[in-house]
């Protein structure tokens, strides 16, 4: 690499916050995007999906994906909308999980943006959704998966390796070498004990490292998980009462599935009902199903956990679950309560003592799930605020995000001193104790870049 050589980096997103990830990295000849995910949370955030970005989206070459949850890939409709024209990168089951996610993201924004036209419960006239599924499908056909494990050369002197990083199926971390220098992006990073999926692989050399911080501040509690979910389950049967589990589609859905269905089989838990009511989660199973080598989960007995749960697609059977006004537990989308099927759940349930809301992930600042960790006394569903009289329980060791020690673990095998680590994916307070851990541990140098920031790497 030449001496005046500048490569420049825009972070465009997951800097000073956990969501909306995107990185545009400049060689002075190409211009390619890690992740493009969109804002998730605070509003103020949030509002931030609408704006045009700081960059000219047209003259972006390629977008490079790590995994497909929504922080990740959620904005893909919106640049390719704004001019991007250029190919999504991914390996195959990364992008079927990003069509899934995608596609279900937009029907939910034209559903809610029709429903508060309607209902008058919004100070726009009309409310539009972010993008639509028209918008989607556009994206998607920008989608060319590529393999994990290989050097694919992008262009002349850029070459990229996509590595198993476990968190979800198709996730990766990704090693981009740029004229001899090598950027990593760590993605985000999956447990070393995971039911469903094997343990993250390292990297060995990294000159650039982006580090998510995710749970830096913490390390997860070593409770029973099996224990603790049937605890909260038998105590829910018994106050005669629904256990209503909002839960990410992708990863978290079928982990749940498969605690509970382990239960059943072994009689720990009462033979209830339990339902699965979101059709993102359904397709989600599809991709297990089709991508055996990526996880754990042995084919017969995703048939057998299906076949425990009543698995729902249509809303109209989301009001015959309602109806019956027996024990039972609900798995249902979104992870986060920021939409979805588990919002008209909530509508119904959580002024009812006798009901649990178990919280089993991550929760971003401005959340409803947020608000109800941090002890709510109500929360707003379309536009009508519900008194909370529900149980609320957290289930964080069941988190697909590595936790501290699991996050330092995974840098051991990093031979070389890093000339600059970029803490991201992480919200303030959280960035900040793992850029001192990690300068601690490793005495390397490490930065909190703040959204929108520029830096210059100089060979």
């Amino acid at each position: 690499m030449e001496s005046n050589k500048k490569i420049t980096i825009h972070f465009l997103g997951a800097a000073g916050t956990v969501t909306g990830s995107k990185y545009l990295i400049d060689t002075g000849e190409r211009k390619i995007m890690i992740d493009c995910g969109l804002f998730q949370g605070l509003k103020e955030l949030r509002l931030k999906n609408w704006d045009y970005l700081p960059v000219n989206v047209s003259e972006i070459d390629t977008i490079l994906l790590t995994h497909g949850h929504m922080d990740h890939t959620g904005y893909l409709p919106r640049i390719v909308k704004m001019g991007f024209n250029g190919a999504i990168q991914g390996t195959s089951p990364t992008l079927a999980i990003a069509k899934i996610i995608l596609l279900d993201s937009a029907k939910i924004q034209e559903e809610y943006a029709k429903q508060a036209n309607e209902e008058g419960f919004t100070k726009h006239s009309p409310a539009e959704p972010l993008y639509t599924i028209q918008d989607a499908e556009r994206a998607i056909d920008h989608f060319n998966s590529l393999p994990e494990g290989e050097w694919i050369t992008l262009y002349p002197e850029i070459k990229v390796r996509f590595q198993y990083n476990g968190h979800i199926i198709g996730a990766t971390f990704i090693e981009l070498d740029v004229h001899g220098k090598r950027f990593v992006f760590s993605g985000d990073i999956g447990r070393k004990e995971d039911l469903l999926m094997r343990p993250p692989k390292k990297p060995e050399h990294a000159d650039v490292l982006f580090i998510e911080s995710t749970y830096g501040d913490r390390i997860h509690p070593t409770d029973n998980l099996e224990e603790k979910l049937k605890t909260i389950v038998n105590e829910t049967i018994e106050k005669g009462g629904t256990l209503v589990i909002p839960s990410f589609a992708v990863e978290r859905t079928q982990t749940l599935m498969y605690l509970l269905w382990q239960l059943h089989e072994k009689k720990a838990i009462p033979d209830i009902p339990m339902i699965m009511d979101s059709p993102m989660g359904a397709n989600v199973l599809e991709v297990f199903h089709n991508y055996r080598d990526w996880h754990k989960l042995p084919i017969e007995d995703c048939t057998k956990m299906c076949n425990t749960f009543r698995v729902v697609r249509e809303y109209k059977e989301t009001w015959e679950v309602i109806d019956n006004k027996n024990p039972k537990i609900i798995i249902a989308g979104s992870g986060m309560i920021s939409g979805g099927r588990v919002l008209t759940y909530l509508q119904q349930y959580i002024g009812k003592p006798e009901t649990t809301v178990l919280l089993a992930g991550f929760q971003a600042e401005g959340t409803r799930g947020r608000k109800l960790l941090e002890g709510a006394i109500d929360i707003k569903i379309y536009g009508k605020y519900y008194p909370i009289k529900a149980e609320i329980a957290n289930l964080q060791v069941l988190s697909a995000h590595a936790d501290q020690t699991e996050l330092l673990d995974w840098m051991s095998e990093i031979k070389n001193t890093p000339e600059k680590v970029f803490i991201v994916h992480g919200e303030a307070t959280s960035a900040k104790v793992f850029s001192n851990k990690v300068t601690e541990t490793y005495r390397w140098e490490c930065a909190v870049p703040e959204l929108y920031s520029v830096e210059e790497i100089v060979g």
